[in-house]
């Protein structure tokens, strides 16, 4: 029978002991009917790619990037699979207009929400520019993207001794890491199995939870039509949840998690 070794982090970022998993486990709560992750990063290629070892099959093209999101799925371990690829949203030159329609593109397509976002990040190309992007990104979701989130490390172009070392001190991608409370995993040597574990317990951290995008995907809406019909920034202000209308009894009873805090600024 087949024995994974994991070494996960603690916040500190030490190595806590292996856990051992045999090749029957169930990476999922029993009560989940889907998992849906949503992939970012600076390489359309690396992460289709990533997409396409999840489910085990080529689902994703890695030459031919779209425009828009891009959805698929499959099943892995008789669970199914929800996977969004998305568009370059690191591009320096990406208009506002269009990163935030692909992120409410993004988010209706993994309605009513993302369990995991998964960030593939290839480490000789993430600058500190991709790293503020990517943070941007995913507080335009939500300023809790970040407890949902798992960087997956691709393997570097060139290998030498210590390279890895190297990298993994390398400033933008040892903040990112600090970021996602030090979730992450190396692509080198990795099998599915192990990747599957690690995104299931990111789920299981959560109870099982996803975030909560559906009156986000509304203000993003609006705010993408006050853009173009070119009203000024104070015009797309947000506004806190109570002052849209929104009830804070229901939404702190609710078993998803809130997309903004109060009076925050996307």
């Amino acid at each position: 029978m087949l024995h994974l070794n994991l070494y996960f982090l603690c916040a500190s970022g030490a190595a806590a002991s292996p856990v051992k998993l045999s090749s029957s486990f169930e990476f999922l709560p029993p009560n989940m009917s889907e998992l849906r992750v949503v992939l970012l990063g600076n390489s359309w290629s690396q992460r289709s790619s990533v997409g396409n070892f999840i489910l085990e099959e080529t689902k994703f093209n890695t030459e031919a990037e779209p425009d828009s999101c891009l959805t698929v799925s499959g099943r892995v371990k008789e669970q199914e699979i929800v996977l969004i690829n998305t568009p370059d949203l690191l591009h320096p030159n990406i208009p506002e207009y269009r990163l935030r329609r692909n992120i409410g593109t993004c988010e209706r397509l993994s309605d009513p929400g993302p369990h995991v976002f998964l960030l593939v990040l290839q480490p000789e190309d993430f600058t500190e520019e991709h790293k503020l992007k990517l943070c941007r990104v995913l507080n335009l979701f939500s300023h809790q993207s970040f407890d949902l989130s798992l960087v997956l490390i691709s393997t570097p172009r060139e290998e030498s001794p210590g390279l890895m070392d190297k990298y993994h001190q390398h400033p933008p991608l040892k903040e990112m890491i600090r970021d996602c409370h030090y979730r992450f995993l190396w692509q080198k040597d990795l099998e599915p199995p192990e990747l599957l574990t690690r995104l299931g317990q990111v789920v299981k951290e959560h109870d099982g939870e996803h975030l909560n995008c559906r009156f986000h995907i509304q203000t993003l809406h609006m705010k993408i039509i006050m853009m173009l019909n070119g009203k000024s920034s104070d015009d797309m202000r947000p506004h806190s949840l109570s002052e849209s209308g929104a009830s804070a009894s229901a939404l702190r009873h609710s078993s998803s998690f809130e997309f903004l805090p109060p009076n925050s600024e996307l």
